[in-house]
């Protein structure tokens, strides 16, 4: 196994080799994380980089990444196992003839009933049981990455489960008994603010919140995800969504949809950021009509005579 958490540079230059640029915030939370064995809580708004995080980490370190994606209505069900009763009937079906012909021999009832207990293992077994994602972790042969993706979007029901998950690392099964993981994974979970979550889950994890980067730091992002974008443009395109992000917008474009406009603009074989260019590209970037209305009519309105000429350059690449 790889082992790149020996100091916060090993964690740097870990994630810059699966194409992620840490901060040196973000290196130091990351190596703490490991180091104090707590799980990692990353919140910060949508498509900031929190899910890419985790998968760089499962890449540095050379472990599964096993990702539950949470949703409003999840429960232990589908988040921990299940129990394939069909399957355990079938079974029980095909043996029947076996069955018979072992409790045939059985001279008492109290004796037939030994030997079924005896049989036991082989009709409460792991064979009929569906492992989700936790159960998965727990049980994992290896250490491996366990993302607890958008845990805000859950319910806190769900939420006080998992910090029984969490604190232990064991889960009772009642028909197999009480379960330990082999190895504790690497947790991460992330949230995009959609509630507040509670003090005891904040508690238990080590808190890291990634906001929108800067400048140079997107712009860095930018030249390691899409090479082939003119270094000009490049720079061009982070200064725009720069821009929109101070702007008064329902939804401020994500660095994953910064990306999706660099490698657009490679597509088309731009070389600025003229003006037709950006009305024809703004719904990669924008993914609301009043935004796009907005952004549209500053983009198209000449800049008023001696008040605030800076109003038109600040959504243009002018």
């Amino acid at each position: 196994m790889k082992n790149t958490f020996e100091s916060t540079e090993t964690v740097k230059s870990g994630l810059l080799k699966q194409n992620y640029i840490s901060s040196d915030e973000i290196s130091t939370i990351v190596y703490l994380a490991n180091k104090l064995n707590k799980p990692l809580l990353c919140e910060g708004p949508a498509g900031v980089g929190k899910t890419e995080l985790a998968k760089a980490i499962a890449g540095a370190t050379g472990r599964e990444l096993i990702r539950l994606q949470c949703y409003e209505g999840l429960d232990e069900s589908k988040a921990l196992y299940e129990w394939e009763y069909s399957k355990q009937l079938l079974y029980t079906q095909l043996l029947r003839d076996k069955l018979n012909d072992t409790l045939g021999k059985a001279e008492s009832l109290s004796e037939a009933a030994d030997k079924l207990a005896a049989e036991e293992d082989v009709f409460f077994s792991s064979r009929f049981l569906l492992q989700r994602p936790l159960l998965k972790a727990i049980l994992s042969d290896k250490p491996v990455v366990l993302l607890i993706d958008e845990i805000d979007r859950a319910d806190a029901e769900f939420e006080a489960f998992l910090l029984e998950v969490l604190s232990d690392f064991q889960v009772s099964i009642p028909e197999l008994g009480t379960l330990s993981a082999k190895h504790k994974p690497i947790v991460i979970l992330t949230s995009n603010n959609m509630r507040e979550l509670s003090e005891a889950l904040k508690r238990r994890c080590l808190y890291l919140f990634i906001d929108y980067p800067d400048l140079e730091a997107e712009l860095a992002v930018v030249r390691l995800k899409v090479p082939d974008l003119n270094p000009k443009l490049a720079r061009q395109a982070v200064e725009f969504v720069q821009r929109l992000r101070g702007a008064d917008l329902r939804k401020s474009p994500s660095i994953s949809e910064t990306l999706d406009w660099a490698n657009a603009l490679v597509a088309l074989n731009a070389h600025n950021l003229e003006n037709n260019i950006l009305q024809d590209t703004l719904s990669i970037l924008l993914k609301h009509e009043s935004d796009l209305q907005k952004t549209k009519r500053l983009l198209m309105a000449p800049p008023p005579p001696r008040q605030n000429p800076d109003s038109y350059r600040k959504f243009s690449g002018n």
